[in-house]
């Protein structure tokens, strides 16, 4: 009977002030999203890491220009760093990228720049030697074992390490991390000003019903837990809210407008999308639990 009031109340509180209501679950929603993305950004981050870290190359980039400056790289000297590569004890595997290659890579990478790889013809880029060593932290005696063909002799146009690219990108990636972590803790900070006020309104509404259920004994607990419960409520629909945005996100744009870039970023596994509902559903209950509880104490004294 006592379990059957308290979720009766939490009904008519919802509904009774149902704008604050739809108002306190929309910017939990925004915040846990915030939240959730963040920290699906964190575990993504480092799954490429770990992706890059394994498969991160040495790249040998051959001359490209038609001048005598900058004049193509001759069959001897693509035969001269083969063999090098061949017997270099550094070297775990190798293998050669022509230019047909190259540009079929390039154009996959700018897909969504159509007008770029227009313009691009598979003759202006260059043909490379791509290596993977032993040791990745091998790479400045590699680099500098084959600096001597970076000249005219040699046909070399650049040495590139993978590695340094990336470190980077992830410093970037990095940051974008913190700023979503920092916005998604202020949209929760107003999520919970929000459900401290929806609360104290609905207790003010109420206090001569809280003043006679205390006159007849009815314990703290009792009177507080429809409000308490109301805020949870709001939490875990603002929670499925955010994790359905998520999954949306998943779908039509990792797994869609994002699907031609899956050669450079790795794909969002459905196990961490979905690890952020009860993630996600846990704190908001937790969170408006004790939010709740703590604005009560301005008026239901124990």
């Amino acid at each position: 009977m006592r379990f059957k009031y308290v979720i009766n109340e939490v009904m008519v509180g919802l509904w009774r002030n149902v704008t604050m209501t739809i108002a306190m679950i929309i910017t939990m929603a925004v915040s846990l999203t915030l939240l959730g993305a963040s920290l699906l950004l964190y575990k993504q981050v480092d799954r490429m890491k770990d992706a890059y870290s394994q498969n991160a190359e040495v790249s040998l980039f051959f001359r490209v220009g038609d001048t005598e400056e900058t004049k193509h790289a001759t069959p001897e000297q693509k035969a001269a760093i083969e063999n090098a590569l061949a017997s270099d004890p550094l070297v775990s595997q190798y293998w050669f990228e022509d230019k047909t290659e190259a540009y079929r890579k390039f154009s996959i990478l700018f897909a969504s720049t159509p007008d770029l790889v227009e313009l691009t013809k598979s003759e202006d880029l260059p043909e490379s030697y791509r290596v993977k060593l032993k040791d990745p932290s091998t790479v400045p005696q590699f680099e500098a074992k084959y600096e001597q063909y970076v000249n005219d002799q040699g046909g070399l146009e650049l040495i590139l390490d993978q590695k340094k690219l990336l470190e980077k990108v992830f410093s970037v990636l990095g940051s974008l991390q913190k700023l979503a972590l920092i916005i998604s803790i202020v949209q929760a900070v107003a999520a919970l000003m929000l459900v401290i006020n929806t609360i104290q309104i609905a207790a003010y509404s109420k206090r001569r019903e809280v003043a006679v259920m205390k006159l007849v004994g009815a314990s703290n607990w009792f009177i507080q837990a429809p409000f308490v419960l109301e805020a949870v409520s709001a939490g875990l629909i603002g929670a499925v809210i955010a994790y359905g945005t998520l999954v949306l996100a998943k779908i039509y744009i990792f797994d869609s407008a994002l699907a031609p870039l899956t050669s450079v970023l790795t794909e969002v596994p459905w196990t961490n999308v979905n690890l952020m509902l009860p993630v996600l559903g846990a704190g908001a209950a937790l969170i408006s639990s004790i939010t709740g509880w703590i604005a009560l104490r301005f008026y239901i004294k124990v």
